[in-house]
């Protein structure tokens, strides 16, 4: 979409290669519905912004926004953008995997265990949506103490959801995991640095917009045990076949 390459106006410029196709369905690979899919990703493509963009509700951008300096798309066929991945039950089987390989670098045995997902949060509804329904499927098969909280944007802030994971537990190991497709600033020094496995430090995004990280301001965590803090969900093999899935469903 932006920051790395190919494009999406270029993506398509290396499909259209294909002399054969017609139609291209666009599937964002992100969990849950949000500025990015419905305004930014199909403005991209060509296409009408499925809801008025909070950030800019005129729809006149400055001049070196992403979206006022990326390429056209040229493509004279049909472009289908389709949800994003959404809660899956799928999620449920790679989060237990990524719980099972935070209990086997424990250093604790037999202790009570809390879960808490973490999700990004958003100035739109739809991320608190996705991670509500992704926690009610998670907490009817979990057997731990669970919650979710959200790294900004959203209540509760992780601070808040862990201290209240642990006043009503007795916790002495908290595994955390969080509900992001792939590494990034979010997953390797936000989220630690929130959790306090890791120094306060200065980062740029290099994003073209704001993001608000006020992390000396959030609540201490009161928590003395164990944090757990594994991979995010990466490209495992559950979620190709999602995606696969996606796809078939649409053409």
């Amino acid at each position: 979409m932006k920051v790395s390459k190919p494009t999406i106006a270029g993506a398509i410029d290396i499909l259209k290669k294909n002399k054969d196709i017609n139609r291209i369905i666009a599937l964002p690979v992100f969990l849950a519905a949000g500025i990015h899919t419905k305004i930014d990703i199909p403005l991209l493509l060509g296409l009408d912004a499925l809801e008025i963009d909070p950030r800019c509700p005129d729809g006149n951008y400055p001049d070196q926004h992403y979206l006022s300096i990326a390429d056209d798309v040229d493509f004279d066929g049909e472009i289908k953008l389709i949800n994003p991945i959404g809660p899956h039950p799928y999620l449920l089987d790679i989060i237990d995997k990524r719980i099972e390989e935070a209990l086997s670098a424990s250093e604790l045995e037999d202790v009570k265990t809390g879960i808490l997902l973490v999700s990004h949060g958003s100035r739109l509804s739809y991320n608190k949506e996705f991670i509500s329904t992704v926690h009610e499927m998670f907490n009817e098969k979990c057997e731990y103490p669970n919650d979710f909280g959200f790294m900004e944007l959203e209540t509760p802030n992780i601070p808040t959801a862990i201290n209240k994971l642990l006043e009503n537990n007795d916790i002495k190991r908290l595994v955390v995991i969080p509900v992001f497709i792939a590494p990034g600033v979010h997953t390797t020094s936000d989220i630690p640095t929130i959790l306090g496995l890791k120094e306060l430090e200065e980062h740029s995004h290099d994003h073209n917009h704001e993001h608000h990280h006020h992390h000396h301001h959030l609540e201490a965590i009161e928590f003395d045990g164990e944090i757990l803090y594994p991979e995010p969900i990466g490209a495992d093999d559950i979620l190709i076949d999602i995606l696969k899935e996606k796809i078939e469903n649409n053409i």
